[in-house]
């Protein structure tokens, strides 16, 4: 089965990094969907929250301020200002 490989990360490290199915994302634009195959593309992110499901079922969820997100051949990375972890979420590093 295909999948996404992501990587999140801030200003000052890495947040998570891993398997994914599906990315939603907070853009400047609008909130952001992403499934494997999808176009490349680089879009704003602003204030909201980033939720990642991984291959394993698990949700990723945090809260972030604002940077940017890019997406290429499944690879799918998200830099941010600043992050704080969901509530319910799991560990992020």
């Amino acid at each position: 089965m295909a999948e996404l490989n992501v990587d999140l990360v801030a200003a000052d490290r890495k947040v998570w990094s891993g398997a994914a199915r599906e990315v939603s994302a907070p853009s400047v634009e609008g909130q952001i969907g992403i499934l494997v195959g999808h176009t490349p593309f680089l879009a704003v992110l602003r204030p909201g929250t980033v939720k990642v499901s991984t291959t394993q079922g698990v949700a990723v969820e945090a809260h972030v301020s604002g940077g940017f997100i890019s997406v290429d051949d499944d690879l799918v990375t998200i830099v941010v200002d600043k992050i704080t972890q969901s509530a319910g979420s799991s560990a992020l590093a």
